[in-house]
C-alpha cells in the first residue's frame, strides 16, 4: 500500500528490544543477528516535503545532524522510511559523548561539529520502500531484501552487517573489540515490524537499564550530590524507586548539583518512594530531594530482587535521547 505525505506519521515509534542474557537460537525459528550499535536510534523519512530524522523518544534530530539530512536529501530516491542508528566514529571507536555534544542549542556550534566529527547513519530496517510501499506488515526477510537493494543504489549509505549463524553472533558478543558495538540484537526473520513493541531481543556483555532520576541525596560532609535515586515506570504509569547510583566523579559534583537543584519538585516518585516502608528503609531514606522526572541515565546492575536493584548501580552515561516514559520495568525482564 503506497503512503501519502511523509509516507508514515512522523510520530511512529521504533520497534524496541527486550533484554536477555543469552542469544536466542532454536531450529524452529529463523533468527537474524546484528550488532547493537552504540548511538542514537533514528527513523529517517524522505518525501517531496523533505527529510526528517526522528529519535527514539519522537524528538526531531535533523537540526542536530545537518550532514545526515543533506546526505539523505542528495540521494536519488525521492521517498522512503528507514530505521537505523546515528553514530560518530573517533579514532576507530564509536563515541557516544560526541553524539551528546550535538544536542546543543547553538546552530553555529552544531555546524562546526558536523564538519569536525561528522555522523553517519547505520541502517538495519526499511519501513517504506522507494516506490512508497508500506513494508511494516512484511516479514523482516522481505524488509531486509528491500534495504539491501536500496543501499546498492544509494551511494554512501552504510548497512548493519547481519548473520544467521548464532555461533558468529556469540563471537561478536564476546569479541575483545567491543569499541564499536554495544552487544547483539536478535530478530525473527518471519516477523512484521511492530512499532513501540519489544519484539526484538538484545544481549549485552553487561546488564544495563535506562532509569529516570526521580531524586537525589546530598553528601554527608557537604551540600553536593552524593547519589542519584533511580526510578522505573510500572504498568499503571507510576514511577517506582528501584535503587541508586553513587558513582559520580568528584569533578562533576558541583555542576551536577546545580543542574539537579533547578529540577526540585515534589513528589519525585509517584509510586514506591525512598521513604516508603521496605526492607531497604533506613533513617537516611527520608533525607532525599525529589525531582521533576526529566533526566534519564543508563546504569549497570547485577541482580534484581522484588523489582529493585539489589546493590548500588554504576552510572554508565546520561541519555538525553530517551524519554522518561520509556524507562519501564520491561527492561528488567
Amino acid at each position: 500500500m503506497a503512503a501519502q505525505g511523509y509516507l508514515l506519521p512522523l510520530d511512529i515509534a521504533p520497534m524496541e528490544a527486550k533484554q536477555a542474557r543469552e542469544i536466542p537460537h532454536n531450529d524452529a525459528v529463523a533468527w537474524q543477528y546484528e550488532p547493537k550499535w552504540d548511538g542514537f536510534r533514528c527513523l529517517a523519512f524522505k518525501s517531496d516535503q523533505g527529510v526528517e530524522l526522528r529519535g527514539k523518544s519522537g524528538k526531531a534530530l535533523g537540526r542536530y545532524f545537518p550532514e545526515l539530512v543533506e546526505q539523505l536529501h542528495d540521494l536519488k530516491a525521492s521517498r522512503f522510511v528507514v530505521d537505523g542508528e546515528i553514530v560518530i566514529e573517533l579514532s576507530g571507536r564509536y563515541a557516544f559523548d560526541a553524539l551528546q555534544m550535538r544536542l546543543h542549542p547553538a546552530a553555529s556550534r552544531i555546524a562546526k561539529l558536523s564538519k569536525e566529527t561528522p555522523a553517519k547513519l547505520v541502517l538495519f530496517d526499511m519501513l517504506v520502500d522507494t516506490a512508497g510501499n508500506d513494508l511494516r506488515k512484511a516479514p523482516l526477510s522481505v524488509r531486509r531484501d528491500a534495504l539491501e537493494k536500496f543501499a546498492e543504489r544509494a551511494r554512501g549509505i552504510e548497512m548493519s552487517p547481519v548473520t544467521f549463524d548464532a555461533r558468529v553472533a556469540r563471537a561478536w558478543l564476546t569479541s575483545k573489540d567491543t569499541s564499536r558495538t554495544d552487544g547483539i540484537v536478535a530478530k525473527r526473520r518471519d516477523e512484521e515490524y511492530k512499532p513501540g513493541v519489544r519484539a526484538m531481543v538484545k544481549v549485552k556483555p553487561l546488564r544495563s537499564a535506562d532509569c529516570v532520576v526521580g531524586g537525589f541525596r546530598y553528601l554527608a560532609a557537604r551540600k553536593e550530590v552524593g547519589s542519584l535515586l533511580l526510578g522505573l515506570y510500572d504498568e499503571a504509569g507510576r514511577l517506582d524507586h528501584v535503587g541508586y547510583s553513587s558513582t559520580i566523579r568528584n569533578e562533576d559534583r558541583a555542576e551536577l548539583t546545580k543542574r539537579l537543584e533547578k529540577l526540585r519538585q515534589a513528589p519525585g516518585f509517584t509510586g514506591k518512594s525512598p521513604g516508603g516502608q521496605s526492607r531497604w528503609s533506613t533513617e537516611r531514606s527520608a533525607a532525599w530531594i525529589p525531582l521533576k522526572p526529566q533526566l534519564v541515565v543508563e546504569v549497570r546492575f547485577d541482580q534484581v530482587t522484588a523489582n529493585r536493584f539489589r546493590h548500588g548501580t554504576r552510572l554508565l552515561r546520561w541519555r538525553p535521547d530517551k524519554a522518561p516514559q520509556q524507562c519501564t520495568f520491561e527492561q528488567l525482564a
